[in-house]
């Protein structure tokens, strides 16, 4: 699980560093006010596209949280059960 939120973390740092490039790219533009519209519409596009990939990084990671909170239930069922059956064992002896 860990390597899986590393995974997630390390996508999230990626997306990340592409919307710090297209803020350094809406810079640019606003000195060149012949490109802005250009611009505007290559920010409105990676914008569009880190949102997605923001957004599925982000199920994906909730994802992993849920299966992970049914492994830990499942995990304690079973410690209970082994637990059930070794109490009355001990017992005995």
């Amino acid at each position: 699980m860990s390597q899986t939120i590393d995974l997630a973390l390390q996508r999230l740092e990626a997306v990340l560093s592409r919307l710090e490039g297209a803020v350094a790219q809406r810079f640019e533009a606003e000195r060149d006010p012949s490109d802005l519209e250009t611009e505007l519409a290559i920010m409105g596009e990676d914008r569009a596209r880190l949102a997605a990939e923001l957004d599925a990084a982000s199920a994906r990671l909730a994802e992993v949280e849920a299966t992970s909170a049914d492994v830990d239930h499942r995990l304690g069922r079973a410690i209970d059960a082994v637990e059930g059956v070794l109490t009355p064992a001990r017992a005995l002896r």
